[in-house]
């Protein structure tokens, strides 16, 4: 018979069974059509991701010609073309690390999935619940108008950057100042219409899929889940929710490495200074802290309110037993000192102290510090690269060599 859940929902078991099979390999980054683009073009596999495939290609249609055109129509400025670092940390760097990213974000999530059902953390009620809003994704991830208007997004982010230093500067691949105008090269034209909009698509895709992710955490921290206060995880046994900030950690990779990248071309070629970028560099990693960790702030209450109710209820079972205990072996244990040794309570009390403490360890933000770590490293390995630009990298080893002594 149907549960009174499935009745409200008007979804039979047989269907629900098929629902829950097919969202077991749901995907955030597997639909779309870009991605369906890539698959027509057999760039990628429904079973396999072809990273060297795509990435191998995506630098055929956007550094080769690069090279060739230069080399052809403007060989005086080939050499400043193959020493850019911004061409590098885009083509070679930023869009490689969005498209690893994917791999990353489609296993992370999968295995989230996995997580939720294996540990049987909603009842069948939310649980046919979140299924629906999986449905809901699936159909906002193959959806047309949000890639278009990312796509427009990328459009008009490159024209309104035309105006701007950091593109519309001297470097001879690019173009060259006459009078009030500039006048672009035709490998910067070509830039312009293939490398940057893909840079551009592909790091607003990204974040897409980051925010339908955060849907789905809201959604989830709305559900009655299963927590346990003693888990062995302190985190009530959401912890595994702490992957999906390495999934996010490509991103930061990508969009950290493109602005380092402007920036150590200002240092090298503008006479900037490391401290004129202080200000961003803070409002860089608060921004990318914050969408990375932002989606897990969901479920800080419930495990707030979860650690504070364990406290309570173990603590109410702990006075009993323990006072249970006292009255046994301290008031009236005479003539029975040598079961001490071998009594069922003092293991049972020990176990029950382990778990008590854990209550009182329990962290309300469901991460690990190995997840932050990886998201900083992310953030700060093009960073040195900035750092480099304008303090000998011996001047940089010889400060870290006194930190760790």
């Amino acid at each position: 018979m149907e549960s009174e859940a499935e009745k409200e929902l008007g979804i039979s078991s047989v269907a629900d069974v098929s629902r829950a099979a097919a969202h077991a390999k749901f995907s955030l980054v597997r639909g779309g059509p870009f991605y369906n683009l890539l698959k027509a073009a057999r760039l990628v596999h429904p079973e396999k991701w072809n990273l060297g495939r795509r990435i191998t290609a995506l630098l055929a249609i956007t550094w080769v010609p690069l090279v060739i055109i230069t080399a052809i129509s403007n060989r005086a400025g080939l050499h400043s073309l193959l020493v850019d670092p911004r061409v590098y940390a885009r083509l070679f760097v930023a869009i490689p690390a969005l498209i690893t990213g994917e791999l990353m974000m489609d296993g992370y999530f999968g295995a989230v999935l996995r997580h939720i059902r294996e540990a049987n953390l909603l009842d069948a009620a939310d649980e046919t619940r979140m299924d629906h809003v999986l449905a809901q994704l699936k159909r906002v991830r193959d959806a047309y108008l949000p890639e278009l208007i990312i796509l427009l997004l990328a459009v008009v982010s490159i024209v309104t950057n035309m105006s701007n230093h950091g593109v519309l500067d001297t470097t001879p691949w690019l173009g060259q100042r006459v009078g009030d105008s500039f006048h672009f090269t035709a490998a910067a034209w070509y830039a312009l219409f293939t490398g940057a909009p893909l840079w551009n698509f592909l790091l607003g895709l990204a974040l897409w899929r980051w925010l339908m992710w955060a849907f789905y955490a809201f959604k989830l921290s709305g559900r009655r889940l299963k927590l346990v206060a003693s888990h062995p995880d302190k985190r009530g046994g959401l912890s595994f929710l702490g992957l999906m900030v390495m999934a996010f950690a490509p991103t930061a990779f990508a969009a950290s490495s493109v602005i380092a990248s402007n920036w150590r071309n200002e240092i090298l070629h503008h006479g900037a200074h490391l401290v004129d970028f202080k200000f961003a560099a803070i409002v860089l990693v608060l921004i990318i802290a914050l969408l990375a960790i932002g989606p897990l702030l969901f479920f800080v209450p419930r495990l707030a309110a979860l650690r504070q109710k364990g406290i309570l209820e173990y603590g109410v079972l702990g006075q009993l037993h323990s006072s249970e205990y006292h009255e046994k072996w301290i008031h009236h244990r005479a003539g029975h000192e040598a079961d001490f040794l071998v009594a069922p309570e003092s293991n049972t009390l020990t176990g029950f102290g382990n778990s008590y403490e854990k209550i009182g360890q329990l962290n309300p933000f469901p991460i690990d510090m190995g997840s932050l770590y990886g998201l900083a490293a992310a953030v700060a390995i093009p960073g040195l690269v900035v750092v480099l630009a304008q303090i000998p990298f011996a001047v940089v080893l010889d400060e870290l060599l006194k930190a760790v002594h």
